[in-house]
């Protein structure tokens, strides 16, 4: 536990620079002049899906304390800005579900977990982590931008990559690594991704380490390789 109460900077200046390139690449694509054609659309989609999951990555750390460590308030203030970026998600509701993940892994009492297959895994996923009112704070949301820029590219890289952030996070991060039967000598009943830094940073920050952040929940995103080291 000493990393995680160590004070340190890196992590604040690492969700600076997570939630500073979701927001300038968000701004500049909304004005970009927008081709079908270009394989570059489609790759700023990926692009911006990857820094969807990085305002919510970030939040999830903040929720171990390991953002700002030895800062609670500072790392509150990071969890509950880059929650919120993320469609409008709550902080003060996301952390005790959270905990309450790591605490009852895969059982009844897991709010992430679903016995079942994928496709009604996810739809029991989104009905815990999404709430009517971000459904209305992202029409409004919407339908505010749509007055400022062209309706495709706010589709495309403004709605587009929170919904597929959303299938990145659950995918990666919660059906892959607990999907299926553990053995009895599994404490964290989750499974691991192959080691491969270069695609377990690009799936998902890391996350399909999962049994390695169960086991080292004090290690931040960004030092969660280690743990495969």
């Amino acid at each position: 536990m000493a990393i995680a109460k160590r004070r340190d900077n890196r992590g604040v200046s690492i969700a600076a620079v997570v939630v500073a390139a979701w927001f300038l690449l968000l701004v500049y694509l909304l004005q970009w002049p927008l081709s079908f054609y270009s394989p570059l659309t489609y790759l700023f989609i990926l692009l911006q899906t990857h820094l969807y999951t990085g305002l919510f990555i970030t939040a999830h750390d903040a929720m171990h304390g390991v953002v700002a460590p030895g800062k609670p308030k500072l790392n509150k203030f990071i969890g509950t800005v880059t929650a919120f970026m993320f469609a409008y998600n709550w902080y003060p509701r996301l952390l005790p579900r959270h905990h309450q993940h790591h605490r009852h892994v895969a059982t009844e009492h897991d709010p992430d977990y679903h016995h079942g297959t994928f496709w009604p895994w996810y739809l029991s996923f989104l009905k815990q982590y999404i709430t009517w009112w971000q459904i209305v704070l992202m029409a409004l949301t919407f339908n505010v931008l749509k007055l400022y820029f062209p309706l495709w590219n706010v589709i495309l890289f403004w709605m587009i990559p929170a919904i597929l952030a959303t299938f990145q996070l659950f995918y990666f991060g919660t059906y892959l690594p607990h999907r299926g039967e553990h053995t009895a000598d599994n404490k964290h009943k989750s499974s691991t991704q192959a080691k491969n830094h270069i695609w377990a940073f690009v799936s998902c920050y890391f996350f399909g380490y999962h049994y390695e952040h169960h086991d080292k929940p004090y290690l931040p995103w960004w030092q969660l390789y280690r743990a495969k080291e």
